[in-house]
């Protein structure tokens, strides 16, 4: 059964575009019809493969942005200048189109409602998708498991689930801030990036010992790990995803 499993997660199948939303310009979410889904843990991720008319292939690998629900499954994907996969993805896919996924993919990044201590989530730009999938697991499992969450974005415009972070953060267990590097809205003192003042005041500290998830491009994803380990943060409960330069922190 194990080994049927694993072929299944390598093996490409058609996907079926059900509904597209916007989230920002440059940002959409995918809503995807999967046939008999095998489910996913929240954290992991799935390749996406185009083909084009001239049998030309390409494909990347995109986090999963929902808790597993029945035969679908979404995906937030943010347009890459230059890209081969993500402007398609964006501009151009419909309902009804169909791309070929494989997955789910990851067993690190991944958070279950029976894991002990408090979460720490830190993303930056579009690093936000994997940790809105672990948000989105704690409320269907109305888990009691205290959550913060510290997203860094360039500026109001390029908050992705705006309504969602609004609607998770009115829960008693989850916490929710925002930190703006480029153009904060009006009232909010700080523009900056995540820095070492940040970690102090909005982390879990080290003594309340959390599992941290911290996600975005590259660059912010070294940085915010060395800031927690400066700070005292266990570094074998610091969990990175990272990616190019493609998002905004």
């Amino acid at each position: 059964m194990e080994r049927t499993a694993i072929r299944r997660r390598l093996t490409w199948q058609a996907a079926t575009v059900a509904e597209v939303r916007r989230e920002t310009e440059t940002a959409r979410t995918l809503v995807l019809d999967v046939p008999d889904w095998p489910g996913h843990l929240a954290g992991q991720h799935l390749d996406v493969r185009l083909t084009a008319p001239d049998g030309y292939r390409a494909s990347r690998s995109y986090s999963i942005a929902s808790a597993w629900a029945g035969d679908t499954i979404e995906l937030t994907v943010e347009e890459v200048p230059d890209g081969e996969v993500s402007p398609y993805l964006v501009e151009v896919v419909k309902p009804g189109d169909q791309v070929e996924i494989r997955g789910p993919v990851g067993g690190w990044f991944v958070w279950k409602p029976e894991q002990e201590g408090p979460v720490q989530l830190i993303g930056g730009g579009s690093g936000i998708v994997p940790l809105m999938a672990i948000l989105r697991a704690h409320a269907a499992a109305a888990s009691t498991t205290p959550v913060r969450l510290i997203y860094s974005v360039r500026r109001p415009a390029s908050v992705i689930y705006v309504d969602d972070l609004k609607r998770h953060a009115a829960s008693e267990h989850v916490h929710v801030s925002l930190v703006y590097t480029r153009e904060a809205p009006e009232g909010e003192p700080r523009v900056g990036r995540i820095d070492a003042q940040v970690i102090e005041r909005l982390a879990f500290t080290p003594t309340e010992n959390p599992t941290t998830y911290v996600c975005g491009p590259t660059p912010f994803v070294e940085t915010a790990a060395d800031l927690l380990v400066a700070a005292g943060h266990d570094p074998a409960r610091v969990r990175t995803e990272r990616f190019g330069p493609t998002g905004g922190s």
